[in-house]
């Protein structure tokens, strides 16, 4: 595999970052002066609520309900995550906070 020189990795990276700033700065040059089409709307209400349960599948496919601690560890941090976030309303303080708890409880258990 052969290197790149410097006036093509400095190409690369050129190009690189255009096409991320183009990225960035299509949807608010596309949606600036007038309301979005209704299929955005929509996508902005219903996504974040799809992506969650998405998550939330994910993050289960791997419990063991066969043998100890029959995922207890999983349950009880997506619950005090829940807990959390409806209390404090603070995403972070609510991820952070499970993902301890989750850990420390996959430790002793």
């Amino acid at each position: 595999m052969e290197k790149l020189t410097l006036i093509q990795a400095l190409i690369s990276v050129a190009a690189g970052g255009l096409v991320m700033l183009f990225t960035r700065v299509l949807p608010f040059v596309v949606f600036s002066k007038k309301n979005p089409p209704k299929i955005i709307r929509f996508t902005e209400k219903y996504i974040p609520a799809v992506i969650m349960g998405i998550l939330l599948i994910y993050c289960f496919k791997d419990v063991e309900f066969r043998e100890w601690p029959f995922g207890a560890p999983y349950f009880i941090a997506a619950a005090f995550c829940a807990f959390v976030h409806l209390t404090v309303k603070n995403s972070m303080v609510s991820i952070i906070g499970s993902t301890i708890l989750f850990i420390v409880l996959s430790r002793l258990m």
